[in-house]
């Protein structure tokens, strides 16, 4: 037996953790895949700089950009500072630290619920690997700014300000998505360092309110959940990126492994661990996911009793792209989960190990020179859009050197 670093997001977890068979060739692709990530990465840098906005995506074969406030921008930093963490080059360090502090007025952003993603992947990275004091501030200002997005007669942050439903026929007023489940993090982190429990029971009404509504009897997942602001009932369960109000899209499948678990280490809360188990279970024993452990980018495409609703363009797809985003996701949650899950831990350990040596492989890890300078391939954003299918996109990077980390033996 081991001690390995379970990262998780600006907390380092030591635990006791085996090895399984595939672990000499994860230490081998992991430098890999640094080490590909470094090259990447300096491309990007270079780009980056001169454009001064956040790396996205690519489209039409050249590389696309955020602006502060869209919510992918803290990936940026945030992947810089996992590299910094691998390499110990103060080269990166110096990189991130630049494009993290350039962040630091969306502490004060509450046009959205990402500001978990924004800021705590950003500035969170940089206080547990930096210690600077003056982080600790702008955690706590943008949990607070986060939490003027919560109602307590519905009992959950809100995701989007109004926004018309994918078909068009209702305009959602309170609209809720599993994706918000990974910006607690944000609020238990403010609770732990202020003292003030106000972040951490907003954080646990917002976690019971998404197992109330967001999850189907078999812990599949609903994307999108409109709230009434009065009743605080649920008007409507729909999708807005997966293939069918009623399908499971993998992604957001994903957000709920990792946010859960998330909620339990935090929590202590047995019911929050229940729920992880049971959506990673529906995940990785459903019957559409493929032998690399790389999901497409729903469950349900094309499938009997799914119907997308028609506006939604990913009908026009001639094939069905994966979400290698998806699996970096959840390969990361099942590492963390492996250590909360009794006898179940040993099969979570395993298929994340699966899913990384499948996104270290040549068929989803970038040619050192390609992909518009970022390191994985066959992500899909939002398929009902046509936008970013079967391209690379930052979180997906984030999230893969984040699970890789979290492999990491601490010797």
């Amino acid at each position: 037996m081991i001690k390995k670093a379970c990262i998780t997001g600006a907390i380092t977890l030591f635990t006791i953790c085996s090895f399984g068979q595939n672990d000499n060739t994860l230490n081998e692709n992991r430098s890999n895949v640094f080490s590909t990530a470094v090259q990447q990465y300096n491309t990007l840098l270079d780009s980056a700089n001169v454009q001064m906005k956040y790396p996205r995506s690519s489209k039409n074969g050249y590389l696309t950009y955020v602006t502060i406030e869209e919510w992918t921008g803290g990936f940026w930093p945030g992947a810089l500072w996992y590299v910094y963490e691998f390499t110990q080059d103060p080269k990166w360090k110096d990189a991130a630290t630049k494009w993290t502090e350039s962040l630091e007025s969306n502490q004060f952003n509450t046009k959205h619920h990402d500001i978990g993603f924004m800021m705590y992947n950003s500035y969170g990275n940089a206080y547990r690997l930096t210690k600077n004091e003056k982080y600790k501030a702008i955690l706590v200002q943008s949990a607070k700014s986060l939490c003027k997005r919560y109602n307590d007669k519905v009992g959950a942050i809100k995701s989007w300000n109004d926004k018309p439903s994918l078909d068009g026929k209702d305009t959602m007023r309170y609209p809720v998505i599993i994706d918000n489940m990974m910006n607690l993090e944000l609020l238990f982190f403010a609770s732990k360092i202020t003292g003030d429990m106000t972040y951490k029971n907003i954080a646990i009404k917002h976690a019971e309110k998404t197992m109330q509504n967001h999850l189907r009897p078999d812990f599949s997942s609903y994307h999108v959940i409109n709230y009434d602001t009065i009743t605080g009932k649920a008007l409507q369960k729909e999708t807005n990126q997966g293939f069918a109000h009623n399908s499971t899209w993998t992604r957001g499948q994903a957000w709920g492994v990792y946010g859960f678990t998330m909620t339990y280490r935090e929590t202590g809360d047995k019911r929050f661990l229940n729920t992880a188990i049971k959506m990673a279970d529906f995940f990785i024993n459903n019957k559409n996911l493929s032998s690399d452990k790389i999901p497409n980018w729903d469950f349900n495409v094309n499938q009997v009793g799914y119907n997308p609703p028609v506006t939604a363009q990913a009908i026009n797809l001639t094939y069905i792209p994966k979400d290698a985003s998806a699996a970096a996701i959840l390969a990361s949650a099942l590492l963390e989960l492996s250590n909360y899950a009794g006898n179940k831990g040993a099969k979570y350990k395993d298929i994340a190990n699966q899913i990384l040596i499948s996104l270290s492989s040549k068929d989803y890890l970038a040619t050192p020179g390609t992909n518009n300078g970022f390191v994985l391939m066959h992500c899909t954003g939002n398929a009902n859009r046509l936008s970013e299918v079967d391209k690379p996109i930052m979180y997906g990077d984030y999230y893969f050197l984040e699970a890789l980390l979290r492999e990491k033996v601490s010797k």
